[in-house]
């Protein structure tokens, strides 16, 4: 190999393993989650060591028997980075692994690193070295041993046990207590092992040349000018530059892949892409400007290539992050398109909402994340208004997920800050990370993930849109079902206003105006016939009036009949008397008959508070609650005169909400579509026979007016059904001190 090929690969890799060294520990330093010390040592170190190919490059750049006082400083702080990279790498790895929890390594730690600065101070004090001058006119110099400094005899042997300290610290780290710590220690220990390796070989190359050449120099055996001598220095620096360049790619790749010195919880795909960026700068730039070094040109012309240079592949790094986003937006343009909620409402008043959310739940999973597996499964309030958890792939006969595994996923979910938790595969049917889901009511859903396709670990850019886009389905689910039932009850209720008011024209017109009009002719042919006859007929005359009595009578009783047919309404009474009384009556007066005894337990402050309730919310709430217990008085028993149920109905006042619960001790109902945890009757009918659409459209009612209304039953148990009402702020103040009202307090004086 020339000596003209040589220089060019000696600048170009100082030039790379500047820019990327540099790149490394910068993005370290800004990237950490937490900056405690290790991640100073990491990022500091890393930022060292590209100063010193800095430096290099410009020794690599002299002719070697140039000599001033620039030189002798180059070659006296050059062998810092060659003593100190590795301690700190030994003391990097051993902080990543939590070695230092083991006294072994913080013994070891300790002794390093002062054997360490023992061998690297007197470089600078007592020069156990010789100096660059010693070297040009081939004069031994400092402590030696048969003829070598017993400084570069200590360095092979120092760099082997740190770097074996290394590989035995990855080797059998500890539990960690990181997120994915475990994972990722597992998945960038091969390339960190792989560094350590590289790392020792360079430095037993180094202390294997450096004791070669200054023994051949104090013997007089070699000769710094000499073409041969010149070419094989070179040649053993390409060859020390070479590892340490692959050390620092391998070393990258594990920092921009699993984030091992940053603290991140999960790697991000764009630090990934700028590293391979980076490479690809350095490599192109330090080429290039090595190359021109050997031109006899005119510096100016050198500046001007490297703009030039570094304009071009500035320009191709916002290509390239232009064509990433395109393909960015691409993946996500099926979660911002419109999903036809309108047509869908018109067409089956919502009930195509689930297959709505599916479209996009598959292109998620299957375009974005590369999972192999996902359950999107609705919890808390939600859950009674979204069915069935959506599944990618399509639902397979396989082992379900228990209803007992997803209230253990709830316990774990319990912050808003945690990003994702890690499952067992077995009890989550496949399923290895679960993703919370939250809104402004706190907890209402699931994201769980099974492995990628590529066996990769998921990106923080990849969980954080998982996350959003969970949100916005469950959201879009719930509210698309809210509205189709809601539709549906206007419906109903059109059709019955329709039926009723076609009930009133008929009753009105073939019964009740016919007996009136009778009893108008009757007392008009009456009235007439008795001016004629005025004398001696009062007993007709009485006999006519009892005729028209009867008539009347008759008209009055199918009114009554008909208004006892049209549905009541409990408003104006509620807006009287207050909720409470009211639900007492229903249940007690209508449904008592049904139970064995009622149990009422109302606080206090929650009586307050239902008092305090406007007379929309009121009605509402009512109509929740009776619509439970009429379903538990209907379906709660088989035989309710010979094994009859108890009812209990509480009422409490907490976290800002009113919690009103109806609840039976009856033979239960089947398990619905809902979700695990959330419990619903869905539409399905259940073991106790209750077919849920009463409690569908009360739910769609509640949601109206903010409140929630979940069910949660199981065979044998009894049903629960659980209504919570956020209160506004004043209302909780006048829940906590407003007194009955005067018509209330004249009907409890009365």
């Amino acid at each position: 190999m020339s000596v003209a090929v040589l220089d060019w690969a000696v600048r170009s890799l100082s030039f790379f393993n500047t820019i990327a060294i540099l790149w490394l520990g910068l993005s370290v330093l800004l990237n950490a989650e937490e900056r405690r010390w290790g991640t100073f040592v990491a990022g500091g170190g890393l930022v060292v060591g590209g100063l010193f190919f800095a430096g290099h490059t410009t020794v690599v750049s002299r002719q070697l028997g140039t000599f001033n006082g620039e030189m002798e400083f180059w070659w006296r702080v050059g062998w810092i980075p060659f003593v100190s990279p590795p301690y700190l790498w030994y003391v990097m790895v051993a902080w990543y692994a939590s070695a230092f929890t083991r006294r072994l390594h913080r013994v070891a730690a300790i002794l390093l690193g002062a054997i360490g600065l023992v061998g690297l101070v007197p470089i600078f004090f007592v020069s156990p070295l010789p100096s660059f001058v010693d070297l040009l006119q081939r004069r031994s110099g400092g402590a030696e041993l048969g003829g070598v400094p017993i400084l570069v005899l200590f360095y092979p042997a120092y760099s082997a046990v740190c770097i074996g300290l290394a590989i035995a610290a990855l080797r059998r780290p500890p539990v960690s207590n990181r997120f994915m710590g475990d994972l990722a220690r597992r998945r960038a220990r091969p390339w960190l092992l792989c560094v350590s390796v590289v790392l020792l070989g360079s430095s037993v190359l180094v202390g294997a040349m450096a004791s070669w050449v200054l023994h051949a120099v104090a013997v007089g055996e070699l000769d710094l000018f000499s073409a041969q001598t010149v070419a094989m220095l070179k040649a053993f620096d390409v060859a020390i530059s070479g590892l340490l360049a692959l050390a620092t790619v391998l070393l990258g790749r594990a920092v921009v892949s699993y984030e091992v010195f940053t603290g991140k919880a999960l790697p991000r795909g764009g630090l990934s892409r700028q590293w391979r960026n980076s490479l690809v700068l350095a490599a192109g730039f330090g080429g290039l400007m090595a190359a021109s070094l050997e031109l006899p040109i005119d510096p100016i012309f050198r500046l001007m290539l490297a703009t030039g240079v570094v304009t071009a592949l500035y320009a191709l790094h916002s290509w390239r992050v232009y064509v990433d986003r395109e393909a960015s937006i691409a993946q996500l343009r099926p979660f911002v398109t419109s999903e036809r909620l309108y047509e869908r409402l018109l067409a089956d008043t919502g009930r195509g909402a689930h297959e709505g959310a599916m479209h996009p739940f598959v292109a998620l999973c299957q375009d974005v994340l590369g999972a192999r597996r996902a359950y999107l499964i609705p919890l808390g309030p939600a859950a009674p208004l979204t069915g069935s958890p959506l599944t990618f792939p399509e639902p397979e006969a396989g082992p379900a997920i228990s209803p007992s595994a997803i209230e253990r996923l709830v316990e774990r979910l319990a912050s808003p800050q945690t990003m994702c938790v890690a499952l067992e595969p077995d009890a989550f049917a496949g399923a290895i990370w679960g993703v919370p889901l939250w809104s402004s009511r706190g907890l209402f859903g699931a994201l769980l993930l099974g492995p990628k396709s590529d066996d990769g670990l998921y990106t923080q850019e990849e969980i954080e849109i998982a996350r959003a886009t969970g949100e916005r389905l469950i959201d879009m689910e719930a509210t698309a079902v809210t509205a189709g039932r809601l539709m549906a009850l206007a419906r109903q209720r059109l059709s019955e206003s329709q039926v009723l008011d076609m009930r009133t024209r008929r009753a009105l017109h073939d019964d009740v105006l016919p007996l009136l009009h009778a009893a108008l002719l009757s007392v008009t042919s009456r009235a007439g016939s008795a001016d004629h006859a005025r004398s001696g007929r009062r007993a007709t005359m009485s006999a006519a009036s009892s005729d028209v009595a009867r008539l009347i009578a008759d008209a009055h009783q199918e009114i009554a009949s008909l208004l006892r047919t049209m549905p009541p309404t409990a408003a104006a009474r509620i807006a009287q008397v207050g909720l409470l009384p009211v639900l007492r009556d229903a249940v007690e007066g209508d449904l008592g008959h049904a139970f064995a005894q009622v149990l009422w337990r109302i606080d206090a402050e929650a009586e307050r508070a239902m008092t305090a309730l406007s007379p929309f919310q009121a009605e509402v709430l009512f109509g929740a609650a009776r619509e439970a217990a009429r379903n538990a008085a209907r379906h709660g028993s088989a035989d309710p005169a010979s094994a009859p149920i108890h009812l209990s109905v509480a009422a409490t006042v907490g976290d800002g909400q009113l919690d009103l619960r109806v609840a039976d001790d009856g033979m239960g109902m089947g398990a619905g579509v809902g979700a695990p945890g959330g419990g619903s009757d869905g539409a399905a009918r259940g073991t106790d026979g209750r077919t849920g659409q009463g409690l569908e459209l009360h739910s769609a009612m509640m949601a109206v007016i903010g409140g929630t209304m979940v069910v949660t039953s199981a065979p044998g148990s009894g049903t629960t059904v659980r209504l919570t009402l956020p209160l506004e702020p004043e209302e909780r103040a006048w829940g906590e001190q407003k007194p009955p009202s005067p018509r209330r307090a004249t009907d409890e004086a009365g």
